[in-house]
């Protein structure tokens, strides 16, 4: 599926822009504090429903506005779709496919994947393992969409159970009331870790090798640790029984696929506390363009990858080679620089070139 174009209207400090897309490379040029990040942004916000920068979606908001939307048409083997989000604060965000209302763009087919590299997003490396497992959670959502009641059905069953052990903390007497949701969670659990550990795999080698490709040198893995060392539903039920005392301590549930880690690995040390902000950064652009290669052989669909000032770290050799592996094969890219001569084949006739100057969009950029 191809992002053919998009409408921003109020969003961050474009007023009403349209902005139309190539087929594979997009280049998206300009000083700083031109609006390149915001356009990525809003890309990814009508294509998720949702910001890719900020939890408080009221920044997206253009100063003195009321409201924002964004429209993004596509492309696909069944035809044209449109996707539009509309977010006034204080109401319910309005989406909808094709014109007919839905609660969550992200469980509807008619929509391009997506993935975001940003410069915030650095966080995914050197922040919480809360931030890597819910990451993982989506990646996996993105390869199998059939399993993504697995981590719903085990969140509620958490959510009850630590609400169980809150009231037996208080003092009610009914532990073997814990029975049916330590089953639920061990059954769900155990799914869970599967498929995160199953996801891991998946892009182990393509990892290592991008993550060398473009200049990130040593021995470089993605490691799955998850808490429990269950093998089946007994075992985890047990560890949860061992552990009771513990969780009725402190009045929530300390075991479990809510607690895994998951690291990223230079010769065997983390990068999150290892690591440069260089290498950090290096790292998850490869994360990144593993994922997309793995969901690209999994499920014959290559995410739209958007990358912010992804070329200022990276010498030209580096460039030449992250360019040529974002061509290759069918998947469409957008990526923003300050400096044309950073982005190796940006005046190729198939690479479309937009300038942005002030979050006004000028003329595509001529050689």
């Amino acid at each position: 599926m191809l992002v053919n174009w998009v409408m921003l209207r109020d969003f961050r400090g474009y007023r009403d822009v349209e902005v139309e897309l190539g087929r594979g490379l997009t280049v998206v040029w300009g000083p700083n504090g031109a609006g390149k990040t915001n356009l990525l942004e809003g890309l990814y916000f009508g294509c998720t429903g949702r910001s890719c920068r900020t939890a408080n979606e009221r920044e997206v908001i253009r100063f003195g506005a009321k409201a924002t939307r964004v429209v993004v048409r596509c492309s696909a083997e069944d035809g044209s779709h449109e996707l539009a989000v509309g977010f006034m604060p204080g109401e319910p965000k309005r989406m909808r496919v094709d014109g007919a209302a839905v609660e969550r763009l992200l469980d509807t087919e008619m929509r391009p994947l997506v993935s975001v590299f940003l410069p915030d997003r650095l966080e995914l490396v050197k922040g919480p393992p809360g931030l890597r497992r819910a990451h993982l959670d989506r990646f996996v959502a993105a390869l199998w969409p059939g399993r993504t009641t697995t981590r719903r059905a085990y969140a509620q069953a958490l959510a009850q159970r630590n609400a169980l052990l809150a009231r037996l903390r208080a003092g009610e007497r009914a532990a073997r009331m814990l029975a049916p949701w330590d089953r639920q969670l061990a059954d769900n659990g155990l799914v869970l870790m599967s498929d995160r550990a199953e996801a891991v795999a998946a892009i182990d080698e393509a990892f290592a090798h991008t993550a060398g490709v473009i200049g990130l040198d040593g021995e470089i893995t993605f490691a799955y640790r998850p808490r429990s060392r269950a093998d089946d539903p007994e075992q985890f039920i047990a560890e949860l029984r061992d552990r009771l005392s513990s969780d009725l301590e402190r009045g929530f549930t300390g075991h479990g696929p809510h607690r895994d880690e998951l690291m990223l690995l230079r010769d065997g040390r983390e990068l999150r506390a290892f690591g440069s902000q260089g290498q950090q950064r290096l790292a998850l652009l490869a994360l990144l363009l593993a994922e997309r290669e793995a969901i690209a052989a999994s499920r014959a669909i290559t995410p739209l990858m958007l990358l912010d000032d992804v070329m200022s770290e990276l010498d030209h050799e580096r460039r030449q080679a992250l360019v040529e592996h974002l061509r290759h094969g069918d998947g469409q890219s957008v990526l923003t620089t300050t400096d044309l001569g950073h982005v190796p084949g940006a005046f190729d006739d198939d690479v479309v070139r937009l300038a942005v100057a002030g979050h006004v969009l000028a003329e595509p950029v001529a050689r």
